[in-house]
């Protein structure tokens, strides 16, 4: 598989460049930790490596250093396509470097090759009461691909952990090319007809998630290729990330987790902002009873925001630009749907929600991010059940989180285990 192959000719070179580091660096420190960290979620930490992806502040995630219009811009596109090839993103996430069209054509063909669905998936997730929530079956579904598990297999064997990494591409192809077929299945089996979807071997990634969604319009096709592409990944620190790289860490194979990391995105926290966000911009749509005036939106927030809620889909705790992703999704509605009232509400809340924030004064980062508009696309696609829509989350986040896997197996990244300190501890630092 030319995904083995790539890596394989960057592996001596990597682990080189890793043990010189540690070697001749190690002891130098990267950053410091405050009490207020530590009690705070560790948030801004310097504690974890990926070379996936980096969230810039100032312009956004970057992809292999790259951003997300010259990611877009340069990835090989089906013929009359938007949008890229995800085959062609999961190319650049494992490998660095951008695909050719034919090899980007390689790693959509292992999907395909490998999309079909074990019976005993389905049977689980058919077997599953009827108000299971959509992410509990998407979890469910991913345990129950792991007894095919080859690093599993090869780990029993005493497979050294220098190889472990071919196994672990091996897994990494074998569950996300059934990702898509998963959640669209989860889709019909809660919401539609119950029916088994079909993969189409001569279709691409995103043009096949479209189809077994059973959605007729073409360009659900480039907005499915823009999605997964734009929540592929968002660093290590993310709690999905997070999560996999942790369980990953005691060499848990990448069923078990993937489908850990899936259960943190399925937190409230983590994986429903996008959901929230849409629900307040129906919210506006209500109350005004179609599109308000900008007059009305600016009421209509400072109200919001002195009841002492929030505005949802604003701010970013990295970032102090607009979300590129946010740019990138409102673009593609601005182009293809810009009379949908509901898209016409986030646009006014583009042009209102920054200022009303600047005035307020206490974010730091006014502007929206990806989850300020991305509900409202799959809404108007005619996906409008709210509960499915992390799993979708999920299905893109699989491309980013699985080549993380890889590379810390390739590497020999060793098992996570950071100090804990009581809060006496704590206090005693304090007074020092």
């Amino acid at each position: 598989m030319i995904l083995h192959n790539k890596i394989d000719s960057q592996l001596e070179s990597w682990r080189t460049r890793v043990t010189k580091l540690l070697k001749e660096s190690g002891d130098k420190v990267a950053g410091e930790v405050t009490i207020s960290q530590v009690y705070g979620g560790m948030r801004s930490v310097k504690a974890l490596v990926t070379d996936i992806s980096f969230v810039d502040p100032t312009v956004g995630i970057r992809y292999r250093g790259h951003t997300l219009p010259v990611v877009l811009e340069k990835l090989p596109k089906p013929k009359g396509a938007e949008m890229p090839y995800v085959g062609g993103l999961y190319y650049l996430l494992m490998v660095g470097e951008f695909p050719t069209e034919e090899e980007a054509l390689e790693v959509e063909a292992e999907w395909a090759k490998n999309s079909t669905v074990p019976d005993h998936v389905f049977k689980i997730l058919r077997g599953m009461p009827k108000d299971t929530h959509p992410m509990a079956l998407f979890s469910q579904a991913i345990l129950g691909l792991q007894v095919d598990s080859e690093f599993a297999k090869r780990y029993a064997e005493g497979m050294g952990k220098k190889a472990l990494w071919r196994p672990a591409l091996d897994d990494a192809i074998y569950m996300t090319s059934k990702l898509g077929v998963i959640a669209a299945f989860i889709y019909r089996l809660k919401y539609g007809d119950k029916g088994e979807p079909f993969y189409d071997h001569d279709a691409d990634y995103g043009a096949n998630f479209a189809r077994m969604m059973g959605i007729k319009d073409k360009k659900y096709e480039d907005m499915a290729r823009l999605y997964f592409i734009l929540h592929a990944d968002h660093e290590s620190g993310n709690v999905s990330a997070h999560t996999m790289h942790l369980v990953g860490s005691s060499l848990a194979d990448i069923f078990y987790a993937f489908s850990a990391a899936m259960n943190g995105l399925a937190g409230p926290l983590h994986g429903l902002a996008n959901q929230n966000c849409l629900a307040f911009v129906m919210g506006i749509h209500e109350e005004f009873n179609g599109v308000p005036t900008k007059e009305q939106l600016a009421e209509y927030a400072w109200e919001t925001l002195n009841s002492g809620r929030v505005i949802p889909g604003y701010g970013h705790a990295v970032l102090r630009v607009p979300d590129p992703r946010y740019t990138e999704q409102f673009n593609f509605g601005k182009k293809h749907f810009a009379d949908d009232e509901l898209f016409q509400i986030v646009e006014m809340m583009d042009e209102v929600i920054p200022a009303v924030l600047k005035e307020q004064g206490k974010a730091k980062n006014p502007w929206p991010n990806v989850d300020a508009v991305s509900g409202s696309l799959q809404y108007h696609y005619g996906i409008k059940e709210f509960d499915f829509y992390t799993v979708l989350f999920g299905v893109g986040r699989a491309l980013g989180v699985t080549a993380n896997y890889v590379w810390a197996r390739a590497l020999g990244q060793p098992l996570e285990r950071p100090k804990s300190l009581t809060t006496a501890m704590l206090e005693d630092i304090a007074a020092k």
